[in-house]
């Protein structure tokens, strides 16, 4: 089967839970933005958190796009480890049910875990303990899956580790080889302080197609005005998708500027909204529609997202609502 996009990214089961910003103080978790831990520090806040309701939910950033895609219709697959607890067999059997062809198998360990925080201001704060999913390296990447898809998608999050960092340029290189085209997300502005010169290299080389949001853009280019940030960042990459939140987002495709509308809605969970824009733009690109259509769904598809709980839609997009949008 070909793929209209195969991810690399880490495989992490999300457990979901609302708290208060006293919480967060008590726990001494810094807010509104992704703190990797390990797995002692995880097991104590979640001994903190045993009087509150947990939901969870296979996860990851580049996971929650490939899911998104399937969701919408399109075909994925994705690399990543899982453990061999209840939480990686859970891990794939959801993927498997979403029709995300998974080619690694479980190993012996942990698998990772995301605290998702989300406080009354629908601002999430992630605890992240990476479990063995840190553990996916370059033999873990197979050039004949990547060869089958039309886009390979690239967690910026996996360069904060040597042997992520290794499987992530390992996939790029393969896809390059076998002209398939590149997107890689930032992930986090964090990142841009270790990783700056790398992703400025992949930026200027093989990289298609790169998602960032505002925060990213501005710590990636020294610029203040986002579509300053796009234009410099287009100067070096074919395409570019940057996020501003409720007021959309802005693509740059063969030097045009092309503004996408935010959707007003009432925020509950911010969790995922960029990873679900960049299922819509993805799923767009590799089915035919224009770059402003695909922009258009990303869009719908993030405020989508950010109206409910967690990460994955609890009521995906069908092909006559993506039809109804596009017809808009």
């Amino acid at each position: 089967m070909n793929y209209d996009v195969f991810g690399v990214g880490n495989a992490i089961m999300d457990i979901q839970v609302r708290c208060d910003d006293a919480f967060l103080t008590s726990t001494a978790i810094e807010k509104g933005i992704m703190t990797l831990t390990d797995d002692a520090r995880q097991q104590l806040v979640l001994d903190a958190l045993s009087d509150h309701d947990l939901n969870f939910c296979s996860g990851g950033s580049a996971a929650n796009t490939i899911v998104g895609i399937a969701e919408m219709g399109g075909t994925t697959a994705y690399a990543c480890k899982t453990g061999s607890d209840s939480f990686g067999k859970q891990y794939l059997e959801e993927m498997k049910d979403l029709g995300i062809t998974i080619e690694i198998e479980q190993r012996d360990g942990l698998t990772g875990t995301c605290v998702v925080l989300i406080t009354p201001d629908a601002q999430r704060t992630m605890l992240t303990s990476l479990g063995v999913s840190s553990s996916l390296d370059a033999d873990d990447i197979l050039e004949a899956e990547i060869a089958k898809a039309k886009y390979l998608y690239v967690e910026g999050y996996l360069f904060a580790g040597d042997s992520t960092k290794a499987a992530a340029l390992k996939a790029i290189e393969l896809a390059k080889k076998n002209n398939v085209k590149i997107a890689l997300t930032i992930s986090d502005p964090f990142l841009i302080a270790i990783c700056r010169d790398e992703f400025q290299a992949l930026i200027e080389g093989p990289v298609d197609l790169l998602f960032c949001n505002e925060e990213e853009a501005k710590a990636l280019t020294g610029l203040e005005d986002p579509i300053a940030c796009a234009q410099a960042i287009h100067q070096h990459c074919d395409n570019v998708a940057l996020t501003l939140g409720k007021n959309g987002s802005i693509i740059m495709h063969e030097n045009e500027v092309i503004p996408i509308e935010g959707f007003e809605v009432e925020a509950t969970d911010t969790t995922g909204a960029g990873d679900m824009y960049a299922a819509g733009v993805l799923y767009g690109v590799t089915n035919g529609l224009s770059w402003h259509q695909a922009g258009h769904l990303g869009s719908h598809a993030a405020a989508r997202v950010v109206s409910q709980l967690g990460a994955r839609l609890l009521d995906p997009l069908t092909i006559e609502e993506i039809e109804a949008l596009l017809s808009e």
